[in-house]
């Protein structure tokens, strides 16, 4: 007696399609089109769905797959902001009339009588030549690769914001009437932050590279015209008070809270020194 064949099952999601295959983890019959080729054997859609991470968990992956994401931000929008001064035509090589566009985001005394603070910030962005914004960029990344790993993200952007304020307030008091701009004052203010954390740690800076790059930054602030003293100093100043809060002495912590709330207060504290310099 020949009995009938089994009858094929059919796909759980197209019930019109017979088929043979089957999802390896749930069992469940389903089509060519309704399974995706697993590492053993197929899943089907829906197991594939209920195995995919939540967001949280696929944000925190990429989240630390991305190094140097502030770092990284920071230079994208130096270069954004340079494109957009230049718009008006500065010669990129830091010669001819500056722009429109530079002279709405720099720093000048006089347009603080009328309440543009925010200048403070923005000048900070703002690059007078190609020279000018490569070097301060090259040092950015080589600073950033330092740090931002070691003091996290956040206390990270907090410091190099701080330096930038502590730089602009430098410059507004040692050089009030000229124009300033440029990532300089963070910059130093990154170099100060390094310098003071490897002392706190028992490490001589001026015994490494980072000690060397300081101080040739310091000469050529102090012999080449046209460079802003106070910002970089205002930058160093504030970066290194950073930098005594930000990395404890031999294994002593920080509060968690002190690690925002440090530059914060930096900041606050320039801000109001500038205020007071009009």
């Amino acid at each position: 007696m020949n009995l009938p064949p089994p009858p094929i099952p059919n796909c759980v999601r197209h019930p019109d399609r017979p088929t043979g295959r089957s999802c390896t983890r749930c069992g469940r019959p389903a089509c060519a089109d309704c399974l995706v080729q697993a590492d053993v054997g197929s899943k089907c859609l829906d197991c594939l769905r209920r195995d995919r991470p939540s967001v949280r968990t696929r944000v925190t992956y990429w989240n630390a797959a991305q190094p140097l994401l502030v770092t990284r931000a920071l230079i994208a929008i130096n270069v954004v902001v340079f494109v957009f001064t230049n718009v008006g035509g500065i010669n990129l090589g830091g010669g001819g009339a500056l722009s429109e566009n530079t002279i709405s985001l720099g720093l000048y005394k006089g347009f603080l009588y009328n309440d543009e603070w925010y200048r403070l910030v923005t000048a900070g962005f703002v690059h007078f030549g190609l020279f000018h914004i490569g070097m301060n960029m090259f040092l950015l990344w080589q600073l950033g690769s330092l740090l931002e790993a070691e003091l996290g993200r956040v206390p990270y952007a907090l410091a190099y914001m701080a330096s930038l304020i502590a730089g602009s307030t430098g410059a507004l008091v040692a050089s009030p009437w000229a124009l300033s701009g440029g990532a300089s004052g963070a910059v130093f203010g990154l170099m100060g932050l390094a310098v003071v954390g490897m002392r706190q740690r028992g490490i001589n800076p001026f015994q490494t590279g980072l000690g060397m790059t300081l101080l040739i930054n310091l000469l050529i602030t102090v012999t080449i015209p046209g460079i802003s003293i106070g910002g970089h100093i205002g930058g160093l100043v504030g970066g290194a008070a950073c930098g005594a809060v930000l990395v404890p002495r031999h294994g002593r912590g920080v509060g968690p809270w002190m690690k925002y709330a440090a530059p914060i207060t930096i900041a606050v504290v320039a801000f109001a020194i500038a205020r007071a310099s009009l």
